[in-house]
């Protein structure tokens, strides 16, 4: 699976390169297996995000992207689109992803992160919880899902691991908090690309067909 999300990430036009970060041996030896750029990181990273900062600090990218590895079917156009901004507007220090909710069981689950933002596009809150609340009912069009890809200017994510962790993201366990807490605003895409991450063995088995499939729709295109 590692290996597909990093091929996958790899076929993003607006990336120069593609570094697995982990603490585990396990992951460090299969990733070197596949020939991919891998480093090992401290054990110690309070987020993902913590981890990309120490990475991120023995390399000169202005830009720097945040990709999950359990993401193998991660649409290379999705990871551009969340760039672009970044490459756009110098004041943008951080962007991520949002799909709109399709499915009303999401609203309501804890797992799927919704996000609310303003007229400028920038982040207003994350939450596990229904947001925006509907006082008339639920309507799916005005609720997105996060889609946890992130884009940092370097600068600012060199500063991230020394930001204080506040009351929201200690509730909510989500590492974005962080920047809004600290008052960095985090510009969000909406994206059709919708996160399929493998957490348990039937997520593993849904996106095993998803990409068998999509591989046979590659053969018979090319056929």
């Amino acid at each position: 699976m590692l290996q597909h999300v990093y091929e996958r990430v790899c076929q993003a036009r607006y990336l120069t390169g593609t570094i697995i970060a982990t603490d585990d041996e396990r992951i460090y030896r299969a990733a070197k297996a596949f020939g991919a750029q891998v480093r090992m990181t401290r054990a110690d990273h309070v987020s993902g995000t913590d981890r990309v900062a120490e990475v991120a600090s023995t390399t000169e990218s202005e830009i720097v992207v945040n990709i999950q590895g359990d993401e193998p079917l991660i649409d290379p156009a999705a990871i551009d689109a969340a760039v672009l901004p970044l490459e756009h507007d110098p004041d943008v220090v951080m962007a991520t992803l949002a799909k709109r909710i399709e499915d009303p069981r999401e609203i309501d689950d804890p797992n799927v992160v919704k996000v609310v933002a303003n007229r400028a596009g920038d982040a207003i809150y994350f939450s596990r919880c229904p947001i925006p609340f509907e006082r008339e009912g639920r309507r799916l069009g005005r609720c997105f899902k996060h889609i946890g890809l992130y884009v940092y200017r370097r600068n600012f994510l060199l500063q991230y691991p020394s930001l204080p962790v506040g009351p929201l993201e200690e509730s909510e366990r989500l590492e974005q908090l962080r920047a809004i807490e600290n008052g960095y605003p985090i510009r969000v895409v909406e994206t059709e690309y919708d996160s399929l991450g493998v957490d348990t063995p039937e997520d593993l088995e849904r996106v095993s067909r998803l990409f068998e499939a999509s591989l046979m729709q590659g053969v018979q295109s090319h056929g």
